[in-house]
């Protein structure tokens, strides 16, 4: 069992969703790299719940370094972080005992664990656990910003309402833009009509799912490896890490099966001394390996599985079918706070790639 990502950036995740604590330890860090704890707070604000749009848990998600960090700089040594869990209802799954909930990991956590997980909220398996990668993220994200590299999303669909494209010609701004935002949508009406759809979802106990469109630029060509190591492969496992996604595309993505390739093939040219893709299909990527052109890429996020609506299931202590209705604090779509998620796996392997090649010291 593996609770680790990255290679030369190590990430490892601990913890369950009602235990004390959850947390993480990242080793690989070089010394000297800042922590700048507002812009950790303002990374883990995205994720936090927002009124009527998610669950009314909400918690203070403040991380605690207890080692590899003195007077706001990296020591060089492993960097552990703890976020206490303060607002826990467990007894909200006292009568969930048993039963698995459709969508969720309690019936094969069971069987995988043999009994022994902590079924409560999910456990091991909560996108509770999240508030980890975010906090992680946010470190290495503010370092590659230094670099010039910035990365951002946008809800680019919810439940069939889109937002409007970034401008590929100058997207920077378009990405600053969405990193100030709660709610990261370009089009203010969209914006508005996918509140409004989230919030009646709510109303008829049940929920909605959609897809982010994630861009990474500033990266030199170069960056990634081919085969097992590639960028779009190391960016999945990460992505795919995140509980709720279902799907993940780069470029055009499943586009490309309706392309020929004359259309699908990004031609290169020459602006400004350097080389560029007239288009990009690909995603800023060939052969596994950045071009030079922005990645983009884009996920799906499943509806929220926990709904008050009735269904059918069993209890896999009893073995035997059951009913159930999922009461308690839950969320009528979780691709808003998603967002910030996804936006940290893209940080934590763009700078393991980047420091796989050239050490972690450029980070500093």
């Amino acid at each position: 069992m593996s609770n680790t990502l990255g290679q030369a950036i190590k990430l490892t995740v601990f913890g369950e969703s009602h235990g004390p604590y959850i947390g993480g330890v990242i080793d690989g860090l070089p010394p000297g790299l800042r922590i700048d704890t507002d812009y950790i707070a303002a990374e883990m604000a995205k994720r936090r719940s927002v009124a009527a749009l998610s669950t009314p848990r909400r918690e203070a998600d403040v991380p605690q370094f207890i080692s590899g960090v003195r007077a706001g700089f990296t020591e060089g040594t492993p960097l552990a972080f703890l976020i206490a869990n303060s607002n826990t209802r467990s007894s909200d799954y006292d009568k969930l005992r048993g039963l698995a909930r459709p969508g969720h990991a309690d019936y094969t956590a069971h069987i995988r664990y043999d009994g022994y997980e902590d079924a409560r909220g999910g456990g091991h398996f909560s996108g509770r656990l999240t508030a980890v990668i975010v906090a992680a993220g946010a470190i290495l994200r503010q370092a590659l910003e230094s670099k010039g590299i910035l990365i951002g999303s946008h809800i680019a669909d919810l439940a069939g309402i889109k937002d409007d494209p970034l401008n590929s010609e100058e997207p920077a701004a378009d990405i600053r833009r969405l990193n100030s935002m709660d709610f990261a949508v370009l089009d203010e009406n969209a914006a508005a009509e996918m509140q409004e759809r989230i919030l009646k979802a709510r109303e008829a106990s049940d929920s909605v799912g959609g897809v982010l469109e994630t861009w990474i630029t500033g990266l030199d060509a170069g960056i990634g490896e081919p085969l097992f190591d590639s960028f779009e492969s190391e960016l999945s496992k990460a992505v795919f890490s995140i509980g709720g996604v279902k799907g993940i595309e780069f470029g055009s993505g499943f586009e490309m099966a309706h392309m020929q390739g004359s259309e699908a093939n990004d031609e290169f040219a020459m602006k400004d001394g350097r080389v560029i893709t007239l288009t990009n299909h690909n995603g800023g990527i060939n052969g596994g390996i950045t071009n030079g052109m922005p990645v983009v890429f884009r996920t799906v996020i499943k509806p929220t599985p926990s709904i008050a609506k009735a269904q059918r299931t069993v209890n896999y202590i009893n073995a035997e079918e059951a009913r159930i209705e999922i009461t308690g604090r839950h969320d009528p779509a979780i691709i808003h706070r998603a967002r910030a998620v996804v936006d940290a796996a893209a940080a934590l392997v763009t700078a393991d790639l980047i420091c796989r090649q050239h050490g972690s010291r450029w980070l500093v």
